[in-house]
């Protein structure tokens, strides 16, 4: 039998896990109406679901903060999860990635902080919990491939210790990062500086969509917003979101994220990454969209008034047959 972990949204997880361990991934499906946050439903239609598909469950992994959403989880969200794997006795893995992308409250709450709060430390699920953390989004160090994993599980430590043999880090990268790291001042420094750049560019995004028809979930972490483009699509359908984002590559010449890559189960959310460019290309981005925004809206507006030309050339018509064939005969 198969085994398998239930996620929350995100990207490239299937990706990472999927392709080269065969582990079946099941997605908790979270909704807007609730901006996206984890409820117990939520888990227990997806624990039902991949035992309808009897596929064995091992646990549940999250992205905190999110990612494609931007927001830290709750600790009503991070309680709900604990409670959850404590009952079914599987595993819990945060990837925590984006701890330090957190540019307004509310602030981030790591699970382990959850986890001391209920007193876990002499229990099961003390064990069952792991967390998962890199450089390469707080410190901008994508290429150092420096990564951590956090587990008080013997086993889960033994076994991540045998695979790090496949990709040690280099003396000098060590070296480095220890110098870097032990400058309290300047970390200090680095981590505030780069929450008021973040915090700019996120406000910045989101204000030059508003002015484009474009809403955003209000978010307060990460380095993308996930966007409300629903009103643009075609249909309702994920295949429209694909119509769409097609559009936005190969016109506005912009690439980002379809929800469905997400598994996000509503089409037309997208997620935008604002960090990763200038200012001034950011601002290019933003009107790029607005000036295809304008397009589509006048192309709508145009076949709207086809239609309604259509449809009053039509009642005149049937009227005009309809008041000739009811005159009467006129008398000779």
């Amino acid at each position: 039998m198969p085994s398998y972990l239930l996620i929350n949204y995100s990207c490239r997880f299937d990706r990472d896990l999927k392709w080269r361990t065969g582990v079946e991934i099941v997605p908790i499906q979270c909704t807007s109406s609730n901006d996206f946050q984890i409820t117990s439903s939520a888990l227990e239609e997806a624990f039902h679901e991949a035992r309808r598909r009897k596929l064995r469950v091992k646990g549940v992994l999250v992205t905190n903060p999110s990612n494609p959403l931007g927001t830290t989880m709750t600790r009503n969200e991070l309680n709900l999860l604990l409670s959850f794997v404590t009952e079914k006795g599987i595993h819990l893995i945060s990837d925590e990635i984006y701890s330090g992308t957190v540019f307004s409250s509310p602030g981030f709450v790591s699970i382990l902080e959850v986890l001391k709060d209920r007193k876990c430390e002499n229990s099961q699920v003390w064990d069952r919990v792991h967390i998962v953390y890199s450089l390469s989004k707080d410190l901008g160090l994508p290429g150092f491939r420096v990564g951590a994993i956090y587990s008080n599980d013997d086993t889960v430590v033994s076994a991540a210790t045998k695979m790090s043999s496949f990709g040690l880090v280099s003396s000098q990268t060590q070296y480095l990062l220890s110098a870097l790291l032990s400058d309290k001042k300047f970390t200090r420094n680095y981590i505030s500086e780069n929450k008021k750049r973040l915090k700019q560019r996120q406000t910045l995004l989101v204000k030059g969509l508003e002015k484009a028809g474009i809403s955003c979930l209000e978010s307060n972490a990460g380095l993308f917003c996930w966007v409300n483009m629903k009103h643009l699509l075609s249909s309702n359908t994920f295949t429209a979101e694909m119509e769409l984002w097609k559009k936005i590559v190969h016109e506005v010449k912009l690439n980002i994220s379809p929800g469905s890559s997400c598994h996000c189960t509503e089409p037309g959310w997208f997620r935008v990454c604002f960090a990763n460019m200038s200012e001034e290309t950011l601002n290019l981005a933003i009107q790029r969209l607005k000036s295809f925004v304008e397009s589509m809206n006048s192309q709508s507006h145009h076949q709207m008034l086809k239609s309604s030309r259509r449809k009053s050339l039509a009642k005149w018509v049937f009227r005009l047959s309809f008041d000739h064939d009811h005159r009467e005969p006129e008398e000779r």
